[in-house]
């Protein structure tokens, strides 16, 4: 069997969350610093830096770095929230790119109150539910450069698809 570096990490007590976020080997590289994660994950502020890895020809943040760490959040906030009872996966992601990046950036998410209860809802009436997100990056100025609308598929564990 070969060590799986993810499963050692997420079986480790002694490592925070927040830890295991900035040590997630793509999150690693990209040299993200976890700023806020409230214990039951519904704020968030992940702080990622511009540098000379991150920096695109037109001198901001490139686009890609943004995409693939707004990717996980709202997926890993619902896990969490649910207290990991069910499947949970990044389902559709809208990504505006608003204005350049022309400094770190800020990634500022918060887990909706409305939004929760109506996953519970939807969960307890249907065994699934489709929510979607809204969050962003900010530059050091606070202008909101990147706005996210992230869904995320939430499942039953025992849920099977409705055959067509």
């Amino acid at each position: 069997m070969k060590p799986n570096f993810l499963r050692w990490m997420s079986k480790c007590r002694f490592l925070s969350d927040r830890k295991r976020l900035e040590w997630y080997p793509p999150f690693w590289f990209m040299r993200i610093k976890v700023l806020t994660l409230s214990a039951d994950w519904r704020h968030i502020e992940i702080k990622l830096p511009l540098n000379f890895l991150s920096r695109n020809m037109g001198d901001g943040m490139f686009g890609g770095y943004q995409t693939a760490l707004a990717d996980p959040i709202a997926a890993l906030a619902c896990n969490r929230v649910l207290d990991r009872k069910y499947n949970v996966w990044s389902r559709y992601q809208e990504v505006d790119f608003r204005y350049i990046g022309n400094s770190d950036l800020e990634l500022r998410f918060e887990f909706d109150p409305q939004i929760e209860q109506q996953i519970r809802d939807d969960l307890k009436t249907k065994g699934r539910s489709t929510p979607t997100f809204e969050y962003g990056f900010y530059r050091a100025d606070g202008v909101e450069c990147t706005h996210i609308k992230s869904t995320v598929a939430i499942r039953a564990m025992d849920y099977k698809p409705p055959l067509s």
